[in-house]
């Protein structure tokens, strides 16, 4: 099989359960804001040692993002091939996110004031990453707006807390916090 198809030299793309449209609409705009939101993720789990806690979660999301892309993936005609879990988010899905954020949380002091990043490269790219998740999670309230997405989806709210995870674990691996602001003198 090869990498390329010829099928979108045209400016379409396919859709998950048929049918094609431009690649600049809201859906393809939004599942590739997902899509580098997992290429993001993968940069801090490989910045990150294998095999623990952090990684095993990091890999838990990246998986979940794809259950994102799915949903994002699907002209709003063809919701109803949607499979929970599988193709498209759940409340449970977006619920799960927060007690690992509550237990992350637990293990630090949480900065009273906005963060410099760059404390350490893990720390580092988990705020590049949580920058991208958030940029995904403005285009997806967009697609919402558009009726790409159906106002009862989870996927805004999935977007939404999985940047507050992202945030949470960011703040735990860079262990002490710069403020952004210089103090005074």
């Amino acid at each position: 099989m090869k990498v390329y198809t010829r099928g979108g030299d045209d400016g379409t793309t396919s859709l998950l359960f048929g049918g094609r449209v431009s690649k600049d609409e809201i859906g393809p705009a939004a599942y590739g804001a997902v899509d580098e939101a997992v290429s993001a993720l993968g940069l801090a789990r490989a910045e990150s040692e294998p095999g623990t806690e952090l990684n095993d979660i990091l890999v838990r999301v990246q998986r979940e993002l794809f259950v994102v892309g799915a949903e994002l993936a699907t002209a709003p005609e063809k919701r109803e091939r949607l499979e929970p879990g599988a193709t498209s988010v759940t409340a449970e899905m977006v619920a799960a996110l927060e007690p690992v954020i509550d237990l992350i949380a637990d293990r630090f002091e949480a900065p009273r004031e906005f963060v410099l990043p760059g404390e350490g490269r893990v720390a580092a790219a988990l705020d590049v990453a949580r920058a991208v998740v958030r940029r995904s999670e403005r285009v997806a309230v967009e697609a919402t707006r558009a009726g790409w997405l159906a106002p009862s989806s989870h996927v805004v709210g999935y977007l939404n807390r999985l940047a507050d995870l992202v945030y949470t674990l960011a703040r735990w691996q860079e262990g002490e916090h710069r403020p952004a602001r210089a103090p005074r003198t």
